[in-house]
């Protein structure tokens, strides 16, 4: 397991997905003393008493109360200062502010910190891997970027920041989910890959990285198609705020390596023309999660420690 900072005091993070939620309880010096794996359902309600199951299953398996800070990462849209969240479009929450952070608080006698989950896997970046500067690219369900920059989470006014993913890029392309067309989610998420390269027995993104390592001509074309779509969203972030490090992770990262090196690949590419972004280096500053640390996780537990 990952080693990351805290405070003497038991911490427990939440990391709300799309799919799965999963539960930490970190201990003195950022030792993970248990782990809880649950399904992640449908409805604001119904996700609130999932999050509280997992809480009490760390109690049971800690034999520790914990009921100092409970931090929760939920996709979406997330006032921090008041735990609340909504357009999380993927757990049935959408238009009206929930206030995920006093239903929790009620339901397991915890404080509650609330945070986008990706603002969240940053947190749990920076503090793994010691980097102060960075911006982390989440490849799951759909796209999205958080930004640890000297030290300091970016949050936005209206908490978007990083929300890369419905930035539309191709006016041609496909309806998104927010509403808008063509947006560069609907190309460079794990939800577009999984369509481009279905799979049963194994993750779209495992099958299509072994298909085209094994020279398959058709993986190898929808590969280096979703690693230039990878690279354009990893460019945008750099000049936006120009991170010393770019850290790539989600779902997709899963593959390891292979995604860094496809992705800088296409990074490599799309300079070749271009002194300006050759001068800037971009597939150097590419890296990609550790792939044996529940980041995400681990970063819910250290908010509220870190404002």
């Amino acid at each position: 397991m990952g080693q990351v900072s805290a405070e003497r005091a038991t911490r427990v993070g939440i990391d709300i997905g799309a799919t799965k939620t999963l539960g930490v309880a970190v201990g003195p010096g950022g030792r993970v003393l248990a782990e809880v794996l649950a399904t992640t359902p449908t409805g604001a309600e119904e996700v609130v008493a999932t999050a509280g199951a997992v809480v009490d299953e760390l109690r049971a398996r800690t034999g520790d109360p914990l009921t100092g800070t409970l931090g929760v990462g939920i996709p979406g849209l997330v006032d921090a200062g008041r735990g609340a969240v909504t357009h999380a479009v993927n757990l049935g929450v959408d238009d009206e502010w929930f206030p995920i952070g006093d239903r929790l608080a009620r339901r397991t006698g915890a404080r509650v910190v609330v945070d986008n989950d990706v603002n969240a896997a940053a947190l749990g970046v920076a503090a793994v891997t010691g980097l102060r500067d960075l911006v982390y690219v989440s490849l799951g369900t759909g796209l999205a970027a958080a930004a640890v920059l000297d030290g300091h989470l970016r949050r936005g006014a209206a908490g978007a920041a990083g929300e890369i993913g419905h930035i539309p890029v191709d006016p041609a392309g496909r309806r998104c989910q927010c509403g808008q067309t063509g947006c560069l989610e609907t190309e460079a998420s794990g939800s577009a890959l999984a369509e481009a390269w279905p799979a049963t027995d194994v993750p779209p993104a495992q099958a299509l990285f072994e298909a085209a390592a094994a020279g398959d001509v058709k993986a190898v074309q929808v590969r280096d198609r979703f690693a230039a779509r990878v690279a354009d969203a990893v460019r945008l972030v750099t000049l936006a705020v120009d991170p010393a490090h770019v850290v790539l992770g989600g779902g997709v990262a899963q593959v390891g390596d292979r995604l860094r090196v496809a992705v800088a690949h296409a990074l490599a590419e799309q300079a070749a023309g271009s002194p300006f972004l050759r001068a800037l280096d971009l597939p150097g500053r590419l890296r990609t999660v550790p792939t044996d640390v529940p980041v995400a996780a681990l970063g819910a537990s250290l908010l509220g420690s870190e404002r």
